[in-house]
């Protein structure tokens, strides 16, 4: 586990369980329902939310890893991401699959080539599999992956890719916000972000997907002895 150094501060806490537009139940739904908002993932949380659909990007691939820790060999500040997978009703979802897939601390993402900081040499991590795996849900409907804080590359804010498939059908493609302060306090002070030459051009205000996928696609996030924690509530409709 890489140990690092950063002080204690608020941090944002946007969270929901999280298709747009949908407005928020009422607590005695809630309460009926014994879902999300009882669980241990975040607990109180009374917002239920159906998460919006955004793009996938062109780092896809489907490696059937079936795995918890998908760090390999990738130096960064360790993360522990949490997912609860609902559905409109906030009930958890037993058996969703959940992927998720992110780049390294320099911005590259596994198994594909033509990426980096140097266009002039741009590197290649083709057959390679870091930070990328799939875990399916127990009856709390809640997913937990061992990983990396995300780094960053031109035109794009930080986030973490998911997909989330029931009865082996596609039924959503997010991706998960950090918040600025702490991504842009980790990139300037902590090895190996902080030794990049390129400096950062897109921030979550200018990044249209974030904007796109709004304030429930953004988590929660907490520190946790040397590690972050990292949380999200996904609601998906299973008859979508």
């Amino acid at each position: 586990m890489t140990s690092f150094d950063i002080g204690r501060r608020e941090l944002l806490a946007l969270t929901g369980a999280t298709v747009l537009g949908a407005a928020m139940l009422p607590r005695a739904v809630l309460a009926a329902a014994s879902p999300a908002a009882a669980s241990r993932l975040l607990p109180g949380t009374d917002v239920c939310r159906l998460t919006p659909e955004v793009t996938a990007g062109p780092f896809y691939f489907d490696p059937k890893l079936v795995r918890e820790d998908i760090t390999e060999d990738r130096r960064g500040v360790p993360v522990r991401l949490l997912l609860q997978v609902v559905d409109r009703a906030c009930a958890p979802i037993r058996g969703a699959r959940v992927d998720v897939w992110h780049c390294d601390a320099s911005g590259l993402y596994s198994n594909y080539a033509g990426q980096g900081d140097d266009p002039a040499h741009p590197a290649s991590t083709e057959g390679e599999t870091f930070l990328r795996g799939t875990q399916v849900a127990g009856r709390d409907g809640i997913v937990s992956f061992r990983t990396i804080y995300p780094g960053w590359y031109p035109g794009r804010t930080t986030h973490i890719h998911f997909k989330v498939f029931t009865d082996a059908k596609t039924r959503l493609t997010g991706q998960v916000f950090f918040p600025d302060a702490l991504s842009s306090d980790i990139y300037a002070n902590v090895a190996p972000y902080s030794e990049r030459p390129a400096m950062r051009d897109t921030f979550n205000g200018n990044d249209w997907i974030a904007r796109r996928a709004g304030d429930p696609s953004f988590a929660f996030v907490k520190e946790a002895g040397r590690a972050y924690e990292v949380a999200l509530i996904i609601g998906i409709d299973p008859a979508a």
